[in-house]
C-alpha cells in the first residue's frame, strides 16, 4: 500500500493550512505571526503523530505485519494515534503503559481499550527499560512476530515524516516554533532544508536531556546547527501546568478559536506569547508555531473543546 492510499483509507487531511494569527499579546502587532495547523490533519491521527507514524504504518502494511508493540503513558497522544490507526488497518497493538491505571482507565485508555489494544501495565522502573537493547531484544524473542514502535513514535523513520511539513509552507519564515518531547519532531524539522531558526520550547524538565535526543534522531551527515531548546516553559515538568497556563489555554480559544492543551501546545503558544513580550526576535520577524495536535489530552484536564 502506497503511503498516499494509506492516507485515504484513514482519512488523512494533507497538507495543513497555515494561519495567520492576531492574538492580543503584548507587542504582537510588532511580528507576522502563524500558525501551522496540523492539529487539524485528522481528528485523531493528528499533527506530529501521523508524520511520524506514517512511515511506519506504510512499511507495517506493505510487509504483512499484523502485531505492533509501543510504549506511552496513561494519556499518550501517541498511543492513542496509533492505536485508532491500527483498528483501522486490523492490526493488533501491544501498549506498554507506564503506570498501573488498571483500577481507573483514563479518558486515552478507555479508547484503546474499545479499540481493542493489548495493554500492559508497568512500573516506572521496567517502563526506563523502553529504549534498553537487552529489553526489547526480550519483547523481540517474547513477540517474534511484531514491530516495535519507540515512545512518541521518535525513531529515524518518522524523520522524514516530519521533515516533509517544511516542503508544505507557502510562506517563508526567520523563526519556527515548535513543542518539544520525545525530539522527533525537532529532529524532522532539522533535517528539512530551511533558513528559519528552529526553536523547540521544552514541555518537559530535561535541559542537556532533551537535546541529547534530538540530537541521537540526526543522521551523521546532518550539518543544520541553527536549533535550540528553550527550556523556560515547561512549567515544572511534563504535563506539569498552572493554572495561569490553563487560563491562556482558554483565552487562546476564545480569541483566535483555535483548540490549545496545557501539555505541548499550550506550552508552545505561551512561551511566543512571553518571547514576544520581551522582544526576543528582532521587530518585523515572521514567526511560524508548528500545532502538533494531540488535543484529546484536553479531556485529562477538563477543557472542554469548541
Amino acid at each position: 500500500m502506497r503511503r498516499e492510499e494509506l492516507q485515504r483509507q484513514l482519512g488523512i487531511s494533507c497538507p495543513s493550512p497555515e494561519q495567520l494569527i492576531k492574538p492580543d499579546w503584548e507587542n504582537s502587532q510588532d511580528y507576522q505571526i502563524s500558525v501551522k495547523r496540523d492539529d487539524l490533519i485528522h481528528p485523531l491521527i493528528s499533527g506530529n503523530k501521523w508524520r511520524k507514524l506514517k512511515y511506519a504504518l506504510t512499511n507495517l502494511v506493505e510487509s504483512g505485519i499484523k502485531e505492533v508493540i509501543s510504549f506511552g503513558g496513561g494519556y499518550s497522544n501517541h498511543l492513542h494515534a496509533l492505536a485508532f490507526a491500527c483498528s483501522k488497518l486490523n492490526i493488533q497493538l501491544m501498549a506498554i503503559v507506564r503506570g498501573d491505571y488498571s483500577k481507573s482507565l483514563t479518558p486515552m485508555l478507555n479508547d484503546l481499550r474499545d479499540w481493542g489494544v493489548k495493554t500492559t501495565f508497568v512500573d516506572r522502573k521496567t517502563y526506563a527499560k523502553r529504549n534498553n537493547p537487552d529489553y526489547l531484544a526480550g519483547l523481540n524473542k517474547s513477540h517474534p512476530k511484531a514491530a516495535i514502535i519507540p515512545e512518541g513514535g521518535s525513531q529515524q523513520l518518522a524523520i522524514s515524516g516530519v521533515a516533509e511539513l517544511i516542503l508544505e509552507l507557502q510562506d517563508s519564515y526567520d523563526f519556527i516554533l515548535t513543542p518539544v518531547g520525545s525530539g522527533g519532531t525537532l529532529a524532522g524539522l532539522i533535517t528539512a532544508e530551511n533558513d528559519a531558526k528552529l526553536i523547540g520550547i521544552a514541555a518537559l524538565k530535561g535541559e542537556g536531556y532533551l537535546e541529547q535526543l534530538v540530537s541521537e534522531l540526526l543522521p551523521s551527515d546532518c550539518s543544520n546547527s541553527n536549533w535550540k531548546i528553550n527550556h523556560d516553559f515547561h512549567f515544572g515538568g511534563y504535563a506539569k501546568r498552572t493554572e495561569a497556563l490553563v487560563d491562556f489555554c482558554e483565552h487562546n480559544r476564545q480569541q483566535l478559536k483555535i483548540e490549545i492543551e496545557p501539555v505541548y501546545s499550550g506550552k508552545l503558544f505561551y512561551a511566543a506569547k512571553s518571547l514576544i513580550a520581551k522582544r526576543a526576535f528582532p521587530c518585523g520577524s515572521r514567526i511560524l508555531l508548528i500545532h502538533t495536535g494531540g488535543l484529546q489530552g484536553n479531556r485529562a484536564h477538563n477543557i472542554t473543546a469548541p
